[in-house]
């Protein structure tokens, strides 16, 4: 295996790779071939990355088990389900998409991960963790003459969900092989020479032989072959890490070495042959082949990442300014004070804090669903806990947030990060939807800060409330503000005016993180500004006297606009019959595209020329 200290600084060679103008010719790839091959889509991979950025330190580590796939299996006809995608780049590379890797996550090049839309080879749209097993479940079942692959990580395999659908694979002992690309659990530790064996030896069709013939011979025997069940799963289970999956229903073969590209072939084959549920466990080493990115994986999981800032944004990251008030919160001596998150402690701003009061941070790992219950379980004994949390991940723990924190109206603060439009990850991971769908829920306070001053206040605030609350805030830069830590000006449901103009007709209402966008419009046409703050509940009695003086409401959010923070603001006027029209900006019912924060609100068409000019045609019918 060839590796590399630097990205390389050339398009690299990649004869083989290019020779493959269709899947059918890797499949007759010699070994020494393949192991070419390997090198090439590594080398590549670190070329095309370093110029369009994205996840690759997990797309180096499944090099080897990529090629062993598409070289084994009849793709696409058989079908790979990658968990997540972060490690679909050389499945991407493989399939016909190398020309196009240099425009991975740019506006109109190609989807940062797995799409239906992008290529055949792609069997499931993916971007949130835990969902391939289930969904290779479905298909497996839906047309049982293709062999079905699902592919997860360690940290994807953690959540409910993927036991979910084990359980439910081995209950109906359905064709089914599920791989984990494991390069970080303890279960691994007795990865190596015998291990390696052992794999091959239970993936033999000797050893399978004899299994299902034992099977045969005791079938009359109910007794016996339960004894003997037993016995091969405590000696299995003494030698392996594998009982927990043999309970769930699946033959367990491994763990074995994820980057060993003949074995992996040879084992392939063998499972291929295979009927029922197979579980094989791989062990890799994430960045493989990349110096730097072997030592340092955390920082080499993803080149470039995404700001939703723009060049105007000098402030400190939204993250960051959470980071630190977390970090002030706990040295003021709240010991009730506890954090959580669900594997985004370094995203989420909480490294220092994680470090610094060990006792009082919980990561979960990628269990979404159970962190909002055990915040809710904190607060029932009298902690005060705060759930960090992506919008995005949040859909995940809509149950729970409802059913264990807001129905008991329970002391959780919500710190909803990377709200609003995140960029090149695409439709997956944008935050455009959590307004709408906690607006419904009861005894919630939502907050929006539009900088980072707001931002420490609610969360201070937020935090100070008896019952749930939400601050909702953007990825990247705040604009600059200066942070007034020791004096709070936010009050339960009240908004601030920035500019009163009472000879004019419009009102712009601006909630959150567009702010900037509705105070270049508000000079243009010389309009009042409101900084509205509190999505729930609304500054009413400011909406009453300003619809008395005004002819139009202008509501500004970076959310959908069904249901969103304007919709709150519609159904008040129209509940109240106020003497006022109103015209709504927000997102568009449709998923973003996949490009630059920029790019989607181009798209969204909230920019400052289309909002004057729909204001303007809007004042034209008044």
């Amino acid at each position: 295996m060839k590796t590399f200290k630097k990205f390389p600084e050339n398009e690299p060679s990649t004869p083989l790779l290019d020779s493959l103008k269709t899947l059918d010719a890797l499949r007759n790839f010699s070994s020494s071939d393949l192991l070419s091959l390997a090198d090439e889509i590594r080398e590549f991979l670190l070329y095309s990355t370093k110029h369009s950025g994205g996840h690759f330190g997990a797309g180096l580590g499944v090099v080897e088990l990529t090629i062993a796939l598409h070289h084994v299996f009849n793709t696409p006809n058989d079908k790979i389900v990658w968990d997540v995608g972060h490690q679909a780049y050389p499945h991407k590379i493989l399939t016909g998409r190398k020309e196009k890797m240099l425009s991975m996550r740019q506006k109109d090049g190609l989807h940062p991960f797995p799409s239906r839309e992008e290529s055949n080879f792609d069997a499931f749209g993916v971007g949130h963790s835990s969902t391939s097993i289930g969904a290779a479940l479905g298909m497996s079942i839906a047309n049982p003459t293709n062999k079905y692959i699902s592919v997860i990580g360690d940290g994807a395999i953690t959540a409910g969900m993927a036991y979910e659908a084990m359980a439910h694979a081995g209950s109906i002992d359905e064709d089914l092989l599920v791989i984990l690309n494991d390069n970080n659990m303890s279960i691994s530790n007795n990865t190596g020479g015998i291990s390696n064996y052992l794999a091959k030896i239970w993936s033999s069709k000797w050893y399978i032989q004899i299994r299902e013939g034992g099977k045969s011979v005791l079938r009359m025997i109910p007794s016996a072959k339960r004894f003997a069940k037993k016995t091969e799963t405590h000696i299995k289970g003494f030698l392996s890490p594998g009982a927990l999956f043999e309970e769930l229903g699946f033959q367990y073969i491994g763990p074995m070495d994820g980057h060993n590209l003949k074995d992996l072939v040879r084992t392939l084959k063998n499972i291929n042959d295979l009927s029922g549920p197979v579980f094989l466990h791989l062990v890799t080493q994430k960045g493989k082949g990349f110096i730097p990115a072997e030592k340092d994986p955390i920082k080499f999981h993803a080149l470039s990442k995404i700001e939703t800032s723009t060049s105007k944004n000098i402030g400190p990251k939204y993250q960051e300014v959470f980071g630190e008030w977390l970090c002030e919160k706990a040295e003021s001596g709240d010991t009730n004070l506890v954090a959580i998150t669900p594997a985004m402690s370094e995203g989420s701003g909480m490294t220092e804090f994680a470090q610094r009061f060990p006792n009082q941070f919980f990561d979960v790992a990628i269990a979404e669903q159970h962190s909002m219950t055990f915040a809710a379980g904190l607060a029932c004994e009298g902690k005060k806990p705060v759930l960090a949390i992506y919008s995005t991940f949040l859909q995940r723990a809509y149950d729970q947030l409802i059913h264990d924190v807001a129905i008991q109206n329970l002391d959780v603060l919500l710190a909803i990060d990377r709200a609003g439009f995140v960029g090149e990850d695409g439709a997956t991971h944008a935050g455009i939807f959590d307004l709408t769908y906690l607006r419904c829920i009861p005894n919630l306070t939502i907050m929006v800060p539009a900088n980072e001053n707001e931002s420490w206040q609610m969360l201070d605030f937020g935090y100070s409330l008896n019952g749930p609350a939400a601050v909702r805030y953007p990825r990247g830069n705040a604009p600059g503000e200066n942070i007034e830590k020791n004096t709070n000006t936010i009050e339960l449901g009240k908004a601030k005016i920035l500019e009163l103009k009472e000879s004019s007709t419009v009102a712009i209402l601006s909630f959150g993180s567009l702010l900037d966008i509705s105070e270049e419009v508000a000079k243009e046409i010389d309009a009042t500004l409101v900084d509205m703050r509190f999505v729930k509940p609304l500054d009413e009695s400011l909406l009453r006297e300003l619809s008395a003086s005004h002819d139009l409401f202008v509501t500004v959010e970076e959310n959908v606009i069904a249901g969103g923070a304007g919709s709150a603001v519609n159904e008040f006027v129209n509940a109240n019959s106020l003497p006022i029209k109103l015209l709504n900006f927000g997102i568009p019912d449709e998923f973003p595209v996949v490009g630059s924060p920029e790019d989607q609100k181009q798209a969204a068409e909230l920019t400052k020329e289309n909002l004057l000019a729909k204001i303007k045609s809007k004042l034209a019918k008044l």
